[in-house]
């Protein structure tokens, strides 16, 4: 047993969402003391790097209320019950962006933020975009613009903060990484 683990006393469950459970856990630390732990529990998402035959990388603005602003993010969304992430991405792809696409490769998974959250996040990426004549549509809930940038007005979004989560700023600096590489 590592000797850093914590061991779970109790957990309560204080909050059953649509994306989200929270639950509240005692927990005995290494030095034999006890805490308290607030957790959310998250079924993971997928995003996808989605370049267009220009070599535009296409984003989503959205309003998001936690932060009380519009920002620009890489086209996203949660995994369903049972849902495979490459199918998801494939299905977000299309959900948010009208495009689809046969060549979906994964990139990498992080967790958005290991401290309180279980989120996981799997990154994909395509350059192999297909527009649709007729796309699934948005969630009911859902309200987008879509818009195509380059790598170098990516950096800008950022340098302006309208580019402000990880996912996005990820993916933008895999792609100056591959330009830098000579693969873009």
């Amino acid at each position: 047993m590592d000797h850093l683990k914590e061991n779970t006393i109790s957990s309560k469950s204080i909050y059953k969402g649509r994306v989200i459970d929270i639950y509240l856990e005692e927990v005995e630390l290494p030095n034999g003391s006890t805490s308290t732990r607030e957790i959310v529990k998250h079924p993971g998402a997928v995003a996808i790097i989605a370049l267009t035959s220009e070599g535009k990388l296409v984003l989503v603005r959205q309003f998001r209320k936690p932060l009380e602003q519009v920002i620009y993010e890489i086209p996203a969304g949660k995994l369903e019950p049972g849902e495979e992430p490459n199918e998801c991405a494939k299905r977000e792809l299309e959900e948010e962006t009208g495009y689809t696409s046969e060549s979906i490769k994964a990139i990498q998974s992080f967790y958005t933020s290991p401290g309180f959250a279980d989120e996981l996040v799997h990154i994909f990426y395509t350059d192999q975009l297909k527009k649709l004549d007729n796309s699934r549509g948005l969630d009911d809930d859902e309200f987008l613009d879509l818009i195509e940038v380059s790598i170098e007005e990516a950096v800008k979004l950022i340098e302006d903060k309208k580019i402000y989560d990880a996912k996005t700023v990820y993916a933008v600096q895999y792609l100056q990484l591959k330009k830098c590489q000579g693969i873009l």
